[in-house]
This record gives C-alpha cells, structure tokens and sequence, in this order.
C-alpha cells in the first residue's frame, strides 16, 4: 500500500497540468455548491435570527394556556428568585428575558390602529437582541421610565413623533379596565416588518401597573450560547422548572409557520442544487475520459512490463481520491473567502424598491453553517468518485497489445 501511495502521488505531480485542470473542475463545482446554498439560506438565518432574537427566544417559558389562548389571564409570576433559577439549569443558558405582551388600541386625537403592547426589561433586552441600536429617534427608554418606544411604521400611521402623547386602550388582567396617555420617548425601527406596523414597547413594571399584573409575564425568553443547543436546553429546563402549569417551547414549536414556508421556498433551490450535480458530473466526466484515454498507452506499458491490473486500479483509486481530497478542501476555502468578500450583496435601483416594498432589507446575506459547507462539498467529493471508475473499469478490460502500440 505505500508503494502504491508513493506511485499515486508521482503521478499525480508528473503532469502538473492535468492535475490541476482536475482539481479546478473540482474546486468550482464545490464553490457552486456551496454559493447556491449559502444565497438561498442566508436570508432565512436572519429571518430566524430576528424572529429568536425579537419575538420568540430560542427557547420560551410559558404557561400551559397561554398557546392556545394568549390572554393576560394565563401569566405567570416571575421575581428574580426564578430569574436566577432559569440561569443556573444550564450553563449554555445567557440570558433569561421576560415579557408582558398584549393587544390594545393606540389613539391619537384623530386616528387608532391595533397595536402589539411588548412590556420589557429594557437591559435585559439591549444584551439580548441590542434593541437600543434600533431607535431611529429620540432616545432609549429605560427600566424606571414611564414613557414608550413606538415602531416608526405605527408612528407614522398615526402620524406620532417623538415627544408626542399617545393614548392606549384595552384590557388587563382578569378583565380590568386598561388605559393611559404615555409620551413617546423614541421612534424604533422594528427589523421583523410585520411588527414595524404595530408594535409598542414599555418598561416591564410599568406594563405590569398598567395591566393590574403587578410580578406577572406572560413569558420568558431564552438566550444560548449557539442555536444547535436548543433542544436539549429545552429538555433540560423542562426537568428542572419544578411548576406543571410551565411549559417550554423550542422556537420551531412557536413558528411552524416559518419552517414550513422556509420547506417551500427550498424546494426550487434543491432542485436547482440536482440539476447542478447532474452538470458538475457530466462535465467531470468528459475531463476524466480525455485524461482516461491520454493514459491509455501509459497503463499498457505499465502492465506489459509486469504490473497487475489489480495494482494499477488501486493506483489509479488513490489517485482518485488524494485529487478529490484536494479539490473539496480547496472549493471549501475559496467559498468561504468569496463568500466573505461580497456578504451582504447589497441591491440597488429598481431592485432595491421592489424589495422594500415587500418587507424585506434590500441586501442578500450569505450563510456560513458549517455543515452546508462539508455537505456541499461530500457530494461533490462522491460525485468525483463515482465519476473517476471509468479508468477503474478501462483498466479492467485494458487490452495490453493494442494500449501500448497507442
């Protein structure tokens, strides 16, 4: 077996040329791949990354009602005792962040809209999902404030700006009347556009005074150290809450909806990915056959003068395989640093407009999961081996006389 590394490897570098037209078709069909992937996921990654970050946690505590029926009534009361309980459960935990969210009318001297009222720890929330770096005017509320951030799509259906009164009214806990005129503290520029039109945020406690929920949420958001921990968090938070009316989703429970759009969405890229597997396969092919048949004479010498067929294969396979090796780590490393050059694609002119007008920032992210990368580049690697047994076969059924006169 060294010896037939040994051979392999001279053989490969015997013509440099050769090997490196090999190993580019390779390289490109691995960045392909990998480009194709990373364009159609790297939209939805921040989607997801938006919607844990703004709205749902990686994982969420709720009570066990509160799903089926989103009322201030099915609340539960967080203090900082369980506060410090969630943290230390595990250690990938990094944040344990609480909420009131409820459904209320918000006025001003003319017009009301339904808006989405978010009670929040407003330092809880800067180190979760940096919402401070979202005010687009005025300023910051804070913990002991009796004012509100107001979405800027809500502020400008209302024709609201910064220092301006607006009134809310609904209901709170148990049936309570709620309402009250707030001063808008800051205009924020929600990054999940859906709720850029309706949403309202306030300090926790004094959601909590306006609601009659005084210690009450209705749920807890959790943060972790890296998305691929969510489920066994969730299982483990799940042993150690000690409450069954407590329940704890993973954020797949909570958006369904999402995964199922983002299957749809995929399926045309997926087939695209074949299709570009079928072209990557043939085009190795026509380069492996005209090399195939270049060496033609080189495997009838070889044999002629003594070398079995069996050991010309296994040659020829490890040749295949170090060419292949090659190929796949190197479109890996060129994808990843073309991906990184050009992310994000930023979109201009006409195509800016139409995505705006959509909902969406106009630039493409690009994905950088690893195993898009590895996948990518293990098909790629099987599709080399599959295509390199034609020599294997040619060798196989070599006849020695007519292969040497060649």
């Amino acid at each position: 077996m060294k010896l037939h590394f040994k051979l392999a490897w001279r053989n490969i570098w015997r013509n440099k040329r050769r090997t490196l037209i090999t190993v580019s078709a390779i390289v490109f069909a691995v960045f392909a791949a990998i480009f194709l992937q990373s364009v159609n996921r790297g939209s939805y990654e921040v989607m997801i990354e938006r919607m844990v970050s703004f709205n749902t946690g990686f994982v969420q505590i709720q009570d066990y009602r509160y799903k089926d029926e989103s009322s201030l009534d099915n609340s539960f009361y967080f203090d900082e005792d369980f506060h410090q309980q969630i943290l230390s459960v595990d250690s990938r935990i990094t944040a344990a962040v609480p909420r009131i969210q409820t459904f209320m009318l918000a006025a001003n001297d003319v017009a009301t809209r339904g808006a989405v009222i978010f009670g929040i720890e407003p330092e809880l929330e800067k180190n979760f999902n940096d919402i401070e770096n979202y005010v687009i005017s005025g300023e910051m509320i804070t913990s002991d404030d009796n004012r509100v951030l107001i979405s800027n799509g809500l502020a400008n259906r209302l024709q609201l700006g910064v220092a301006d009164t607006l009134a809310l009214i609904g209901q709170g806990r148990f049936g309570m009347s709620a309402s009250g005129l707030f001063e808008i503290a800051g205009i924020l520029e929600h990054p999940l556009r859906d709720l850029d039109n309706q949403s309202i945020f306030m300090p926790l406690r004094e959601a909590q005074y306006l609601f009659s929920a005084d210690g009450y949420v209705t749920g807890v958001m959790i943060g972790l150290d890296r998305e691929r921990s969510t489920n066994s968090v969730a299982q483990q938070l799940k042993e150690n809450l000690g409450d069954d009316e407590l329940v704890v989703y993973t954020w797949p429970e909570l958006m369904p909806e999402i995964l199922e759009l983002m299957e749809m969405d995929l399926a045309t890229p997926r087939l695209l990915s074949l299709v570009l597997y079928v072209v990557i396969g043939f085009g190795f092919f026509g380069t492996v056959l005209t090399m195939t048949m270049e060496r033609l004479r080189e495997f009838g010498v070889l044999m002629s003068i003594g070398m079995q067929r069996i050991s010309l294969a296994g040659v020829v396979l490890i040749e295949t395989i170090i060419i292949s090796i090659l190929g796949a780590l190197f479109g890996m490393g060129f994808a990843w640093l073309i991906l990184k050059l050009i992310d994000p694609i930023h979109l201009y002119g006409d195509a800016e407009a139409v995505v705006v007008e959509m909902g969406f920032d106009p630039v493409i992210p690009m994905s950088f999961a690893a195993d898009q990368f590895y996948t990518q580049a293990f098909f790629v690697f099987l599709i080399a081996l599959v295509v390199f047994t034609f020599p294997l076969l040619k060798i196989l059924k070599l006849n020695i006389l007519k292969a040497a006169r060649m």
